[in-house]
């Protein structure tokens, strides 16, 4: 923690890439006190209604925006938190660039082959068919992170364990830090 502010965990990855299950183990294994804030919890919730396909984009829009600033309130307040998101779409890295401290934010990268993404999405069978699939190329297209992690080769314990010992090690040249130079922060990309 610096300065007060909270750590952010921030990890991306497609749907039923093992995002939540090293979420739940993160929280099992920091000294520190962890919240953890899924994008999902936020989708649900919403009212349970029908609305056109427009509208529900810029409903999902708002809900995303809103997601970014709790978070970013959480640890502002000098809360942990861990975040499971997808960034499947630019905008969504672009507004949490805008609106988290780039300091603070330990960025992972959790990959999964697109065949085991298949079968675990299969299984669970609350997702659409194909989800992360569609979302596999976009949600990486940044390309930059301060940790990876592949749960098609690595259990959540690994995974938990090597995002908890990268804290310690981490500089001043964060992720988000890069990402801004870049010009992801800036609305026009």
């Amino acid at each position: 923690m610096s300065g007060g502010r909270g750590q952010i965990i921030f990890l991306n990855g497609t749907s039923s890439s093992g995002k939540s299950s090293i979420a739940a183990e993160l929280l099992r294994i920091m000294d520190e006190p962890y919240f953890h804030m899924p994008v999902d919890a936020f989708h649900a919730m919403r009212t349970r209604q029908e609305y056109e396909p427009g509208r529900l984009t810029e409903i999902l829009r708002r809900t995303w925006m809103g997601y970014h600033r709790a978070v970013a309130g959480m640890a502002a307040a000098g809360n942990n938190v861990v975040v499971d998101h997808v960034l499947s779409e630019p905008w969504r890295l672009r507004d949490c660039l805008g609106q988290f401290v780039p300091e603070d934010v330990l960025l992972v990268g959790v990959h999964c082959p697109p065949a085991e993404l298949e079968r675990r999405e299969r299984a669970r069978g609350d997702r659409p068919a194909g989800l992360a699939a569609r979302q596999y190329e976009r949600v990486h297209a940044h390309g930059v992170y301060d940790v990876e992690c592949d749960t098609g080769t690595a259990g959540p314990e690994e995974c938990a364990r090597r995002i908890k010992e990268s804290l310690p090690r981490r500089g001043g040249d964060t992720a988000f830090q890069r990402l801004r130079s870049a010009g992801w922060g800036s609305p026009a990309r």
